[in-house]
């Protein structure tokens, strides 16, 4: 029979008097027609038996069992079971992000992920793991969570066979192969596989961190970032590699770390072919190519390829020098030069030459003394 007989036959039945003295034309539905409080009627599907108070409700269940997808997009053909997808599918395509958080301003495509992304400010995480107690603001990252204690990856790639336990990850993992980027800044033309990527990188350029550290005031332009800024106050580093032992603060930082076990370099640059264990790294390196210094100066005017080394030029105008040495106070602007410095007190000379063995404490005072010495380019 008809999936859509059969709603209506279903329907016809409830409608039959229950032949046990009951008078009027509503009052002929069966009890199990019936909710709870006796009122309204209810909409059961013949196939799995779900109940629906509407009957338009279960019009649109259906579609869960027949794969009816009657709202497509007029832009890139994509459809959808409801209008309702549809609706939120297109501020794909406009950009349109309706719903505004009131603290930090980031606005969202859907409600929900207003609600969710409310949680980052109050703390809130409602979702908690049954098996380890870890908490979560929403009940998808938890059930991606409960994944890590199963070792379920339901979601492969067909081009390279990695596989994932979210589905949102392996849509962004696709872009990997496609070099899809569909999200462009307005303000420097960058791109990105990624909304929430495009999000932050805004953040450079409005300067805007809205997440703050209630112990030392320090803001981050992402709630992850100040969430590993956490650790360095309670010293937790929850992420351990089983190969040497190494503990880290966050889970990326672990995945980065085990490429230098397994040598993986994933990302490849489609230019030259040299291959990179982060995707950042493969970003930073196209910049070789492209001559892309998307990163300038308020100041003077100079561009950078990373936003590390605007961070670091900017303090030449501020005169901020935040590495102070702890033996003799002298403050430095960048953390290698504090490193260097350090070896004045420590008397450490890594660099050693391979010819007379005489070691120092740079690696320049090394090219150096093999250039004039033993007349060797170490270029």
């Amino acid at each position: 029979m008809p999936l859509e007989l059969a709603m209506v036959e279903r329907k016809r039945e409830r409608e039959e008097p229950s032949g046990e003295g009951t008078s009027g034309g509503s009052a002929g539905l069966s009890k199990r027609g019936r909710g709870a409080a006796g009122g309204k009627p209810v909409y059961e599907c013949t196939l799995c038996g779900k109940a629906c108070s509407q009957s338009s409700h279960l019009t649109t269940h259906m579609r869960t069992h027949t794969g009816e997808r009657p709202y497509a997009c007029t832009t890139c053909g994509m459809a959808f079971s409801t209008s309702g997808s549809l609706t939120t599918h297109m501020r794909t395509h406009t950009g349109d992000r309706p719903y505004a958080c009131t603290t930090c301003g980031q606005a969202f495509p859907q409600s929900s992920h207003l609600t969710s992304h409310m949680r980052t400010h109050t703390g809130d995480r409602p979702y908690a793991c049954t098996t380890c107690g870890m908490a979560f603001s929403t009940s998808g990252t938890l059930t991606g969570h409960m994944r890590t204690h199963s070792g379920d990856r339901p979601y492969p790639c067909t081009t390279c066979g990695q596989a994932f336990s979210l589905s949102g990850t392996l849509t962004k993992h696709m872009r990997v192969h496609t070099g899809d980027r569909p999200y462009a800044c307005t303000t420097c033309g960058q791109a990105f596989s990624a909304s929430g990527t495009l999000t932050k990188h805004m953040r450079v350029h409005t300067g805007n961190r809205p997440y703050a550290c209630t112990t030392c005031g320090q803001t981050f332009s992402e709630s992850g970032h100040l969430t590993g800024h956490m650790r360095t106050h309670t010293g937790d580093r929850p992420y351990v590699c089983i190969t040497c032992g190494m503990a880290s603060s966050t889970s990326s930082n672990l995945t980065t770390h085990m490429r230098t076990h397994t040598g993986d370099r994933p990302y490849v640059c489609t230019t030259c072919d040299q291959a990179f264990s982060t995707s950042s790294n493969l970003t930073v390196h196209m910049r070789t190519h492209t001559g892309d210094r998307p990163y300038p100066c308020t100041t003077c005017g100079q561009a950078f390829s990373q936003s590390g080394h605007l961070t670091t030029h900017m303090r030449t105008h501020i005169g901020d020098r935040p590495f102070p040495c702890t033996t003799c106070g002298q403050a430095f602007t960048h953390s290698s030069d504090l490193t260097r410095h350090m070896r004045v007190h420590t008397g450490n000379r890594p660099y050693a030459c391979t010819t007379c063995d005489q070691s120092f404490p740079r690696s320049d005072a090394l090219k150096r003394h093999c250039d004039k010495v033993h007349a060797l380019d170490l270029e």
